[in-house]
């Protein structure tokens, strides 16, 4: 719905509508909220997006967010080298970085061709990298790429590993797909 006389606002819902999960009805609640109820709230939020758009770039080394050449993972001394997670996205360091369960390094895998695969090549050795732990989204596209990964460091020696895939703390087995049901199976863990 458009209210006439206020392309600007009408303009504001917009944006916030094309944003991802976003509907029609929130980008109305979210315009109004900060054009009428907090808009100093607004103008920080639009600096934020400015700042964030002008600065925040992909890591030379790993692909994750930063706003440097390299960014703070990896340039970080006190992070266990030795090990590489291999992602699809930025977002997924983010998620893993809040888990505060991994020390190591990262490498985000949004493609895969050849010029990807050299920077990786280039990342295990010269980080010394001894293992390369593949979090990626179950799937036989992720099984295809883990195995064209191994085929191409073969020569480097590396421990593969990927996460472990199965059910979620707290769901009953009735509500557990099919493929995560067998993952679990597979890879259960024996109990001492």
């Amino acid at each position: 719905m458009k209210l006439k006389g206020l392309e600007k606002f009408n303009s504001l819902v917009e944006s916030f509508a094309n944003l991802p999960t976003i509907g029609k009805k929130t980008a109305l609640r979210l315009a109004f909220h900060l054009c009428m109820n907090e808009p100093l709230e607004g103008m920080k939020l639009a600096h934020n997006i400015e700042n964030a758009l002008r600065f925040i770039r992909p890591c030379e080394q790993c692909g994750a967010l930063s706003e440097n050449e390299l960014c703070e993972i990896c340039t970080d001394l006190e992070r266990q080298r030795s090990l590489l997670c291999i992602t699809q996205s930025p977002k997924d360091v983010l998620v893993i970085e809040e888990s505060q369960s991994y020390n190591g390094l990262y490498f985000i895998l949004n493609e895969l061709d050849e010029n990807t695969i050299q920077r990786l090549r280039k990342m295990i050795q010269n980080m010394g990298v001894k293992e390369l732990i593949f979090a990626l989204t179950h799937s036989l596209n992720s099984d295809a790429m883990i195995f064209f990964i191994e085929e191409k460091l073969k020569d480097l020696n590396l421990k593969l590993s990927k996460i472990a895939q199965g059910i979620p703390n707290g769901v009953n087995l009735e509500n557990v797909d099919f493929i995560s049901l067998r993952q679990a199976l597979i890879f259960r863990t024996h109990i001492d």
